[in-house]
């Protein structure tokens, strides 16, 4: 745990995810701003770096075989993303988006920002059925096409996109695109605070789009941090 100022937000929460809650309690972006060092981050977010420094390590770290993803074999970190968080995502954000259209027409008129809302949960749908798509499709089929080839001590054929890194910078840009709408969303939703009037279904949205805000940043830093960085070693390995 020395040396923790220089040490990168997303390297951190790749060995504990219990380190993101730390960084969730001061703003400070995991995911796709993962890449800063704490440093840097106290410096952007004027924060107090001693005392974020001291908070973390208060952070226990243990590793359990459930939780432990930083040593996962990557076909089986693709499979529970895919399992895990992309099914999360399709059996939520239809619900989601059912209840804003409900809040918005309901409450619209005292509440514009509902309005506003509903086309940022149409935005998010935009960005992210299409991009698990492709890594369903795509991505995670060569992560696991790399593991048999290295398991089986083989070559590795060439493909379309030429290097892992062509799809791997392309997921990272969506990546960046669906954390700026959530944040939008965090913002719109003044930190998924419902307002005094708000009905079941107002609450019952905020609190979803509190949870889905969750699930989000993990499955991103599970792929930022973890998944894409040791695909793109891999591929090199293979490659001489």
């Amino acid at each position: 745990m020395e040396n923790l100022k220089e040490r990168k937000i997303g390297t951190l929460v790749a060995e504990d995810y219990r380190y993101a809650d730390v960084f969730k309690k001061h703003g400070i972006d995991f995911c796709c701003g993962g890449g800063i060092t704490i440093n840097a981050a106290c410096t952007k977010h004027n924060l107090d770096e001693e005392q974020l420094i001291k908070e973390l390590k208060a952070i226990v770290v243990k590793a359990d075989q459930t939780g432990d993803y930083n040593n996962w074999e990557l076909d089986r970190l693709a499979d529970h993303i895919v399992n895990t968080h992309h099914e999360y995502v399709n059996n939520n954000l239809p619900m989601i988006r059912a209840y804003s259209e409900k809040v918005a027409q309901v409450h619209g008129g005292r509440h514009p920002e509902t309005k506003d809302l509903l086309n940022m949960v149409e935005e998010m749908e935009n960005e992210l059925y299409p991009h698990m798509t492709k890594e369903e499709a795509i991505l995670f089929p060569y992560v696991k096409e790399m593991l048999v080839v290295k398991r089986k001590s083989s070559t590795l054929d060439p493909v379309h996109f030429g290097t892992i890194k062509n799809p791997i910078n392309a997921m990272l840009d969506e990546h960046d695109k669906a954390g700026s709408i959530m944040k939008e969303i965090a913002s719109v939703t003044s930190n998924f605070e419902p307002p005094q009037d708000a009905c079941t279904t107002y609450r019952v949205l905020f609190q979803k789009l509190k949870d889905f805000e969750s699930d989000l940043f993990q499955h991103i830093h599970l792929e930022n941090n973890i998944l894409f960085p040791k695909a793109i070693v891999l591929e090199s390995e293979l490659n001489g």
